[in-house]
């Protein structure tokens, strides 16, 4: 706050209570002016020389780059061994393969986030949401110097909040615009199961003679159906909000990056 006294070149935006480390960085990007966003942790733990380093990158054409903490100096058990399976999980489920999901210090043009809205722990996907909108990414070592100041927050028990999170953002990318298909595949299954259980109460009756109401079958058919219904029900109505969502508001289903001879929209 001083400093910025002293120096019009710092900004600094006070939240008026603390909302987490998403909410913060999407102030700072939502207030940002530069053509380059950097985001860092304010823990002394990234190294600002690296910056460098990212710049250079984005003059080679990428849009996104990651810092990679290589030889982070962390607990091994605690922080690096949960920090490596999350990476490892995200990367394959999202196809966005980064080693380092969790370094706060990254590049990103603005034109790629700015906007871009983010909720809960969502901010270690930012490079996954901006693959979306086609960007391109790289990665390069960055130091990590171990904690002088303060304690971590973060522990093996984010590792399941990051699944959770995980699976939000994997529906997001994959079904936002059709979730039909994933709430009607659950609900086919569903019907399916039910006509099975049903087909299996028949034939316990004709070749058995065993009575349909001796065994649970009759309820697990009942449930199955009604568990099948809701879900398609349930996707018809997803379907029509993200519609209503898109027209409210404007928006447009696709991304477009640059135009050639184009002067006006069709």
């Amino acid at each position: 706050m001083k400093a910025a006294e002293y120096d019009r070149h710092i900004k600094v935006l006070q939240l008026r209570r603390n909302y987490g480390q998403t909410a913060a960085m999407c102030a700072g990007i939502d207030f940002a002016c530069g053509d380059i966003i950097i985001p860092m942790d304010g823990d002394l733990q990234n190294d600002p020389e690296d910056i460098p380093l990212l710049l250079q990158e984005i003059d080679n054409g990428y849009d996104v780059v990651s810092g990679w903490r290589k030889h982070r100096q962390d607990a091994s058990l605690r922080r690096n061994l949960p920090s490596r399976i999350a990476n490892w999980v995200i990367s394959h489920t999202s196809g966005v393969h980064l080693h380092d999901y969790g370094c706060t210090l990254k590049a990103y043009r603005r034109d790629i986030i700015k906007g871009m809205r983010l909720y809960g722990e969502m901010h270690r996907f930012i490079p996954i949401y901006a693959a979306w909108q086609g960007a391109r990414i790289s990665e390069v070592i960055v130091q990590h110097h171990p904690r002088l100041h303060g304690t971590s927050k973060y522990g093996i028990e984010r590792t399941a909040k990051v699944i959770l999170d995980l699976l939000l953002m994997k529906f997001l990318g994959s079904h936002f615009t059709k979730p039909i298909y994933i709430f009607g595949g659950i609900g086919l299954m569903f019907l399916a199961l039910a006509f099975l259980v049903v087909a299996v109460m028949v034939l316990l009756k004709m070749g058995w003679g065993v009575s349909m109401i001796a065994t649970p079958l009759p309820v697990l058919a009942a449930m199955a159906f009604m568990t099948g219904v809701m879900n398609i029900l349930m996707g018809i109505m997803v379907e029509i909000l993200v519609r209503i969502y898109f027209e409210s508001q404007g928006k447009s289903i696709y991304l477009i990056r640059d135009t050639i001879n184009v002067t006006s929209e069709a």
